[in-house]
């Protein structure tokens, strides 16, 4: 059940992250103000709401896939919550400014240690999903 909910959740965060993700969103959900906090809490709800319809999905159609009500609810504040940290962007440049990756960082590299760290909060996600 594990690849069931991993996959669910992985295809709700590339729907929000990429075409129900605003330009004003994407541009602004780091700034250090009211309107950043708002577009970041924004775009966040949506990965809440697309990794639910997804779950919802899998549920409905997949054999092997039941959860607990509870866990989801968890699961998605999880998701909503780490999603919403991760792109303030300070959290990545932070990592890579101690791990020795400020040049890779420079060349591109964020956007590869962000998606990772989605990727990691979606499998804990999805182990959590799991086990209950």
């Amino acid at each position: 059940m594990f690849a069931s909910l991993f996959v669910l959740l992985y295809l709700g965060h590339l729907l929000a992250d990429y075409p129900l993700q605003t330009d004003h969103q994407a541009a602004h959900k780091a700034d250090r103000c009211a309107a950043g906090w708002a577009a970041n809490l924004a775009h966040a709800a949506t990965h809440v709401a697309t990794c639910a319809a997804a779950l919802a999905l899998g549920v409905l159609v997949l054999d092997d896939v039941t959860v607990s009500l509870p866990v989801v609810v968890a699961a998605l504040v999880w998701i909503g919550g780490s999603h919403a940290f991760i792109d303030r962007r300070w959290p990545v440049a932070w990592w890579m400014n101690r791990t020795g990756q400020a040049s890779w960082a420079k060349h591109g590299g964020a956007v590869h240690v962000d998606q990772t760290a989605h990727i990691l909060a979606l499998v804990l996600a999805a182990l959590v999903l799991a086990a209950v």
